[in-house]
């Protein structure tokens, strides 16, 4: 049996003249959370689209839980999860009558319909809003919904297309103690998202870029072989000095954060620091700061942002 839940080989997706997606690989490993980092458009919602049937690939070869997509995915769909990123539940219905639909759709009756809704209100701190209609929940009681009805039939793997999107830092925050406990328990899954820091949560991570992944790996390893040197620079006119530095080639990036520029140098540069000194004179008075490497940056060195 397969340790992956996942493996994509050569898959393009084309809409006429236009390659959503442009011969990707890829392999999730079983009970793995792994993450698709990009910015809107890259490709990310059209990859899980072909990886759970909805659309066909135009080339390429896709194998989802032992299935030959899209030949069986009828079958992909009674394993499978999905949470889109826009709230896709009645708002007329309760919470109660949303489970108990979404319970009905994958078979469940009687007693056993009613255990597994009871278990996902407590799992989901939904009990004291069971009676309540939908439309007057808020955004993150409405994320908690959604995933206990994606997770109602005990899928093996499950598809998140940017969960987190409309709700606050807090329960972003619960939500993802939520993917760790199902992980933990075998699940696989499948998450999108543009957010730095929730890309960071992922066992691993894709980065992708107008429908190719530039980078693949767990996230610490992504940001221990990035090929940069990250030295942060507090002194006066920041935005100027910004320029000056761009237009060396051996300045990979620079972004103002605060009253610091963070510079992304190539690891030629053996001491960094120093190198700047003697390279911008009117840097010798600057305080400048070795810094530890960040996703952001990992992005911006293995896309096209680097240079702007």
């Amino acid at each position: 049996m397969s340790e992956y839940a996942i493996v994509a080989e050569d898959v393009v997706k084309t809409f006429g003249d236009f390659n959503a997606i442009e011969g990707i690989q890829l392999k999730v490993p079983k009970g793995a959370i792994y993450g698709f980092l990009g910015p809107n458009g890259c490709g990310k919602s059209t990859t899980i689209r072909v990886l759970t049937g909805l659309l066909n690939p135009s080339q390429g070869q896709v194998n989802v839980l032992g299935l030959r997509i899209p030949e069986e995915s009828e079958k992909l769909r009674l394993k499978i999860g999905y949470m889109t990123q826009k709230f896709s539940l009645y708002d007329d219905l309760t919470v109660v009558e949303n489970l108990q639909f979404i319970g009905q759709i994958f078979g469940m009756k009687g007693k056993v319909l009613e255990q597994r809704v009871s278990e996902q209100l407590h799992t989901y701190g939904l009990d004291q809003r069971r009676r309540q209609r939908v439309s007057g929940m808020s955004g993150g009681q409405k994320q908690r919904l959604s995933l206990a009805a994606a997770t109602m039939h005990k899928p093996e793997l499950l598809f998140l297309d940017e969960p987190t999107s409309a709700v606050d830092p807090e329960n972003r925050r619960d939500f993802w103690e939520k993917l760790f406990d199902l992980s933990s328990q075998g699940t696989t899954i499948l998450v999108t998202t543009h957010y730095m820091d929730e890309a960071e949560r992922c066992h691993r991570l894709a980065i992708m870029e107008s429908g190719l992944i530039r980078a693949d790996g767990p996230p610490q390893t992504l940001m221990d072989e990035m090929g940069v040197s990250v030295v942060e620079v507090k002194t006066e006119n920041l935005r100027s000095l910004k320029d000056q530095l761009l237009i060396r080639e051996e300045i990979r990036s620079a972004a103002q954060l605060g009253i610091r520029l963070r510079v992304l140098i190539d690891t030629r540069i053996e001491k960094p620091i120093d190198w700047l000194r003697s390279e911008f004179p009117h840097l010798a008075d600057a305080e400048l700061n070795m810094a530890r490497p960040s996703l952001e940056d990992v992005f911006v060195t293995v896309t096209g942002e680097g240079r702007q």
